[in-house]
């Protein structure tokens, strides 16, 4: 305040001091005194010293601080006066400004009249001339650590008068251009405090250019910048200069650069100045990788130097967390700047071009408080991961990076994750799993804390992808940080108490993760042993099935983990477990069997899970042998008779040995007592399994445990030696023990009991069959492929007669063949829903009796995807193959009765023919015996193939639990796959890819074939039905197969799936395939064929290039007439369905949409008006009467998307693109114009709330990005512009016919359609006239009353009093026939 005073009343005294002062003052000037050395400054001699001392200040040498007597306001009023009535007035002035420079030269006096007097500082600023003198005073601090420069700097802050701005601020910058680096900072800060307004501008430029010239000023400038008062284009062009340097700058200044530049940007330039700003914003470079970071501390000295190395490392990951918050505190008090973030990271569309700084803006976008940054945080994330855009690649290298600066933005990162994982979108679901994991193993305790809760919030949340992902989690978490988890195993324990809700293998995943907590080697998770062992043995315990189930399957899991083989110990006794735990192994084992033998299901699941132990664990050879060591005798002492010349027993069916594929003569052969196991089960049915157990003369054998305990056999053998079944391959070939099959022939004259055991007996034998293959399908010795190929012959035989015998038996409940599962979630169909696939089947000509000696003359039911061809057998053809039909019911709904086939048993697909030499009893050849794959097999094979890809590969929302969960699982008969991953599976695809190319081939041939010899005709004489029917489900299924491996989203798009097949180039796959349309036999397998060339191209990276083909092998298709082996046209639901997406495959690869719409509706749909009732199209032979709505639903569909993507008219666009935009939208309003006036013609509900429904839309998006377009093209295309809005208003007024159609009739499902269709329809009206006033047009438009009428255009009498609705086009009472003069009259221009 002192200073601002003085520089006042000096500015004064030398302005305004009268003339009339005395001389006798002026003869006390002395000019420049000399220093001296007396103790009091003498300075007071001079007119300097003497009017300060008069004033109120006293003056002092040395050390001692001035002193001043009086109050600043008086002594500057005082100083003003005496100087001002002087004599000498205004020469007294330069006296004392003399006086001032002499007594300043002495470095002492000049430091005290710097620092503050007793009790103020006190200065006097006279003018600039002496600012420069002192401030060209030597730089250096002074011995007590005085900044001279900058105390000198402090004293022009803030002044009251400046005489002349303009020249300070010169020597300003003079001085700026010749000072040392830190007086440069002092003078450029100041700068905004020394100014005054009116200089901000020039000075800014002159530091702008300065900025350009030295980085090293960068913070100074910027810090000066963000002071000045500046304009929004001087600052626009000062932040041009500052992005310029970006690149240049230090890492510690560019939190500044970076705060400076977002703050300064306005809403119009935001986005361009953020994407700018992220492009050359490059903190990949900013931090060292850990690695790279620990080879140089090892390439250099130790100790300092490492410390150095240290704290380097820690300033730069502090300077990215300051640009970050710089970042931060921007995003959250601009929204401009946050949604320019948001769009600047959307905008970027390879995966290449996304940086960390993008995940990092997306983090604090999260972490801000406001719900629209949180949100589109959200939404852009899961875009970019679905996309493939942002990669686990990007993600691992910012927590390698970054993981310092994350940290704070952990919450966010968390809720995320969360999000992620919960997401119905399975694509987006793995990245959240690997932000888990990744903010597990990168932050601290509490983190780890954190994140393990929040998996076990998922895993009890009861979503079953959900809890899949977080189970997988959880235990990769053991396996990588066993000490770390164990630290939490009480919060992984809490899941226990949720188990009701999680699926068999969800509940194996748990206990495989608990268990190696708990008994894992390293023993980290000692203290919930307890806890686990109380667990099981309470569930063991348990009456209920249910909990019986859990108790089993937790027992076999802790078994798996205490069990393992480790490295030896010396108590182990020839194992690699301590004594104790063998005995703790043992123990659980026998107490699980116990309590298994309390049922037949029980025990049936305690061998399957004991089995999948031996499978998928390494076990303890002790532990391993005592599992094995009574299978093999219990299994024969159980299932297994010796062949005698008699079957002895009382049985419901005569028995009988069938299916022996060992020799006939060989003696002392083995069979499986089946017709026994079912007999004696029959008899003890309703008493208690337990008590027949518990009596030691009899023990009682249940059929459900042959299976289940054949598997354990076979796997325990495998496991000992080394995958060599010889010890047991009698099982393969042996006969067994049933009754003949004729009987099947005679199941409607039998009681509801026979029908019920025969069927009973069907379901056994082939589970048995089933886990035979299973069994020995992987072994290499031919005689062995051959049984095994027979046995799936047996197979498809056997599931005809089944077909047969469940028909003639419903309500028939079969025998379970999968144990980890509730009972009633597997529940068959009902009679009354069997009813009408019995009556399907019934005309697919599938089911014939063939003779026993020739059992693999038939196969299997096929699915539902490949039933579309075979649903249309007219009456002539059935009589025709009456022989080879029989009445059946559909086997997919009795799937989960059977056995679950392996992976492994896929690998017969590449058997090819297979024969061998029987020999007579002189060792000479008798008869050479061929066997391979038929038909009916190959579609057996498929069909489970494609099951297992579609469950395991094709990841759909469905995974989720609905809000009403349904009564059957999904993941019942699929035990097995689940516990291969995804990737395994995939893989087995890729080693079976060539053999599927080649039956592919072979379908391909044979239609080839039958093509050539019928001249073309499908429906030709002496077809043989049966078998074209099942190659063509080979073909579907193939083509589905190809479709499901090529569609999974982690195969990789050049080498693992693709290098396998017989060609390299995505040219050379996408021309194979296409080499197969020639023959494609129905409908649905061209739609399958046409979605794989799809797919191809796509995984290719090329699209654009196969487009063309694609769109003309639909449009081939679509212009195929597909007729059935009967003859008649394809038709009816599943057709329609499928008509309708390769109509939308045409439509979205086709080149110009508008063209090809204009082609079906202007060609096709006109040849089908002229033609009789039953008749098609001439050029589109799929488009008749019964399919007109699946063309029409289509085309309205594609012709909105296709709108939609026409760019929104600007004014800036040249008369070329304007009149191509135009012309785009004068096709699409004609092509809308066609569509909508069909409804005169198909007029009933379906094609009416077709047009209602899309017409709106349409409607809305000309409003949206037609309407803008023609603003700006009225004048310069008139006659264009006007052509469009006639042929639109005609549109909009069938529209509105439509509406009061709609209304006479009263239809809700219509009318729900028309409020918002009337609403666009009036904004229509006023949008045209807002268009027609923008360019001075007003006059063309008049607004009239439009009458309500029907689709006829007759006028709806009823409502003649109600008020109508304004349209521009239909005012007029004219009659309908003038409606057209009344147009032109409207949009007269």
């Amino acid at each position: 305040m002192m200073r601002k005073k003085r520089r006042s009343s000096v500015d004064k005294s030398e302005s305004a001091a009268p003339p009339d002062v005395s001389k006798s003052k002026k003869s006390r000037t002395t000019g420049h005194q000399s220093k001296t050395t007396a103790q009091e400054d003498t300075s007071i001699d001079s007119v300097f010293g003497q009017f300060l001392h008069e004033a109120g200040v006293i003056l002092r040498q040395g050390s001692t601080s001035n002193e001043i007597a009086v109050d600043q306001v008086v002594f500057q009023k005082r100083l003003q006066q005496r100087l001002k009535k002087s004599p000498r007035y205004p020469s007294i002035v330069q006296e004392f400004i003399t006086g001032l420079e002499s007594h300043i030269e002495d470095p002492e006096r000049f430091r005290n009249c710097l620092l503050p007097c007793v009790p103020r500082l006190i200065f006097l600023y006279s003018n600039q001339m002496t600012l420069y003198i002192c401030l060209s005073i030597p730089c250096s601090a002074g011995e007590d650590g005085l900044n001279i420069p900058r105390v000198i700097v402090n004293q022009l802050k803030w002044l009251d008068r400046i005489i002349d701005s303009k020249e300070l601020a010169g020597k300003l910058m003079q001085l700026v251009s010749v000072a040392s680096v830190e007086i440069q900072c002092d003078i450029i800060t100041s700068l905004p405090e020394i100014l005054e307004d009116s200089q901000h501008s020039d000075i800014a430029r002159e530091l702008n250019a300065l900025l350009q010239e030295n980085t090293q000023l960068t913070v100074p400038i910027l810090d000066a910048f963000s002071s000045l008062n500046l304009s929004s284009t001087l600052l626009a062009e000062v932040r041009v200069s500052v992005m310029a340097t970006l690149s240049a700058v230090q890492l510690e200044d560019l939190p500044v650069v970076v705060k400076f530049i977002l703050h300064s940007i306005s809403p119009s330039d935001a986005l361009e100045v953020v994407c700018d700003l992220r492009k050359k914003l490059e903190l990949e470079l900013c931090v060292l990788h850990p690695v790279l970071h620990a080879s140089q501390s090892r390439m250099k000295s130790k100790g300092t130097t490492e410390s150095s190395n240290t704290s380097a490392s820690s300033s730069s990951q502090d300077s990215v967390a300051l640009v970050l918050d710089g970042i931060k505190s921007a995003v959250r008090f601009q929204k401009t700047t946050s949604e320019a973030w948001l769009k600047a990271i959307e905008n970027v569309d390879t995966a290449e071009d996304h940086k960390v700084i993008d995940l990092l803006v997306l983090f604090i976008l999260h972490s801000t408080n406001a719900n629209h940054s949180r949100r589109g945080a959200e939404r852009v994330l899961k875009v970019k991961v679905r996309a493939g855009q942002i990669q686990e690649a990007l993600l691992q290298k910012t927590f390698r990076g970054y993981a310092q600066v994350m940290r704070g933005y952990f919450p966010s990162i968390l809720a995320l994750a969360q999000s992620l994982l919960r997401s119905p979108d399975p694509c987006v679901v793995p990245f959240g799993g690997h932000m888990y994991r990744l903010s597990f193993t990168a932050f601290d305790s509490y983190c780890q804390q954190e994140v393990v809760g929040s998996l076990v919030t998922h895993v009890c949340s009861g979503v079953g992808g959900e809890v899949d992902v977080a189970l997988e989690l959880l235990c990769g978490l053991v396996t990588e940080k066993p000490s770390e988890m164990a630290l939490y195993a009480v919060f992984v324990k809490g899941i226990l108490d949720y188990m009701e809700n999680l699926t068999p293998q969800q509940i194996r995943r748990l206990f495989h993760l608990l268990s190696g907590l708990a008994f894992g080697q390293q023993q980290q998770g000692t203290h919930i042993q307890d806890d686990m062992h109380i667990v099981v043995r309470k569930q063991l315990s348990s009456t209920v099935p249910k909990y019986k189930r859990i108790g089993i399957i937790g027992a076999v899991m802790v078994v798996g983990s205490m069990g393992a083989s480790r490295p030896k110990v010396e108590d182990s006794q020839g194992g690699t477990l301590p004594k104790e735990t063998y005995r703790q192994v043992t123990a659980l084992l026998e107490l699980v069997r116990s309590c298994s033998e309390s049922s037949p299901e029980a025990a049936a699941l305690y061998y399957d899970e004991l089995a999948n132990l031996v499978l998928t664990c390494t076990l303890d050879p002790l532990v391993q042998a005592w599992i094995g060591k009574s299978v093999l005798e219990d299994f024969q002492e159980d299932f297994v008779v010796d062949l005698g010349p008699d079957i002895t027993g009382s049985f419901p069916f005569p028995a009988c040995m069938m299916y022996n594929l060992d020799d006939e003569e060989s003696q002392g052969g083995i069979a499986i007592n089946l017709l026994q196991l079912l007999s004696d089960d029959l008899q003890h049915k309703g008493e208690l399994w337990s008590q027949t157990v518990n009596n030691k003369t009899q023990r009682r054998v249940s059929p459900l445990c042959l299976s289940p305990f054949f598997r354990l056999l076979r796997l325990c053998e495998e496991q000992q030696h080394q995958g060599d079944l010889e010890e047991i391959d009698a099982l393969l070939g042996c006969p067994l023990i049933l009754t003949d099959m004729d009987v099947v022939e005679k199941s409607e004259s039998l009681s509801k009991p026979e029908r019920e055991f025969l069927c009973g007996l069907l379901f056994q034998t082939i589970n048995w069959f089933r886990e035979v293959v299973n069994a020995f399908c992987s072994q290499k010795d031919p005689e062995m492929k051959m049984k095994v190929v027979t046995r799936l012959q047996n197979i498809t035989y056997l599931q005809t007669l089944l077909e047969r015998t469940l028909a003639a038996t419903p309500g028939y409940s079969p025998p379970l063949a999968n144990f980890d599962g509730e009972s009633t979630e597997v529940a068959p169909v009902s009679s009354s829903s069997a009813a009408p696939k019995k009556g399907k089947k019934k005309g697919t000509g599938k089911k014939r009796k063939a003779p026993a000696k020739n059992p693999s003359a038939d196969s299997s039911q096929l699915e539902e995807g490949t039933e579309a061809e075979e649903t249309q057998q007219d009456d002539a053809e059935k009589e025709k193959v009456q022989e080879a039909t029989r009445p059946g019911v559909s086997l997919v709904s009795y799937r989960h009765f059977f056995r679950e086939l392996d992976m492994e048993v896929l690998s017969v697909l590449q058997c090819g023919l297979l024969s061998r030499s029987l020999l007579d009893s002189e060792l000479h050849s008798k008869v050479r015996e061929e066997v391979q794959l038929g038909p009916a097999e190959l579609v057996f094979l498929l069909e489970d193939m494609w099951r297992k890809l579609e469950f395991s590969l094709t990841a759909a929302p469905a995974k989720r639990v609905p809000f009403f969960k349904g009564k059957t699982d999904k993941s019942v008969g699929f035990s097995h796959l689940q516990q291969k991953s995804p990737k395994d599976i995939a893989a087995c695809c890729v080693q079976l890819l060539p053999t599927l190319c080649t039956h592919l081939e072979n379908c391909h041939n044979h239609f080839q074939t039958l093509l050539s010899e019928n001249q073309g005709v499908v429906d030709a004489s002496g077809l043989d039905v049966r078998e074209h029917q099942l190659l063509s489900s080979a073909y579907q299924l193939l083509l589905q197969v190809l479709h499901t491996t090529f569609s999974w989203s982690v195969t990789p798009r050049h080498n693992t799936t693709c290098t396998l097949l017989p060609f390299r180039t995505v040219s050379s796959h996408f021309e194979y395939l296409l080499n197969f349309h020639s023959t494609v036999p129905s409908l649905s397998i061209a739609l399958c064929l046409s979605q794989l060339l799809s797919t191809v191209a796509d995984r290719g990276g090329h699209q654009a290039t196969y487009r063309e083909q694609t769109a003309t092998l639909a449009r081939r298709f679509l212009c195929q007439e597909w007729v059935t082996t009967s003859g008649d046209r394809e038709k009816g639901p599943k057709h329609n369905e499928t008509l309708q997406t390769l109509l939308s495959i045409y439509l979205e690869h086709t080149d110009d949409v508008l063209k090809a719409v204009e082609e079906i509706a202007g060609e096709g749909i006109p040849e089908l008006l002229n033609s009789a009732k039953d008749a098609s199209s001439r050029t589109w032979p799929t488009l008749n009467r019964l399919t007109f709505l699946v063309f029409y639903k289509g085309m309205m569909g594609v012709l909105e998307k296709a709108v939609r993507k026409i760019p929104p008219g600007r004014n800036s666009d040249n008369t070329e693109v304007m009149s191509e935009k135009l012309l785009t939208w004068n096709l699409a309003v004609r092509d809308f114009h066609i569509l909508v006036n069909l409804v005169k013609v198909f007029d009933n509900r379906p094609v009416l709330n077709v047009c209602l429904k899309y017409g709106r839309l349409f409607l809305e998006s000309f409003l949206k990005l037609g309407m803008p377009l023609l603003d700006f093209s009225f004048k310069k295309h008139k006659e264009d512009v006007q052509s469009l809005l006639k042929t639109f208003q005609l549109s909009t007024r069938q529209l509105h016919h439509m509406c009061g159609h709609s209304k006479i009739r009263q239809d809700t499902i219509l009318t729900n359609h028309v409020p918002a269709l009337k609403k666009s329809l009036e904004q229509f009206v006023y949008r045209v006239k807002a268009m027609l006033t923008l360019n001075h047009c007003q006059e063309a438009f008049w607004l009239g009353n439009l009458k309500n009428r029907d689709l006829k255009g007759e006028e709806i009498l009823s409502q003649r009093s109600q008020g109508s609705d304004e349209e521009e086009e239909a005012g007029s009472p004219l009659p309908q026939e003038q409606s057209e003069d009344e147009v032109l009259a409207i949009i007269d221009f």
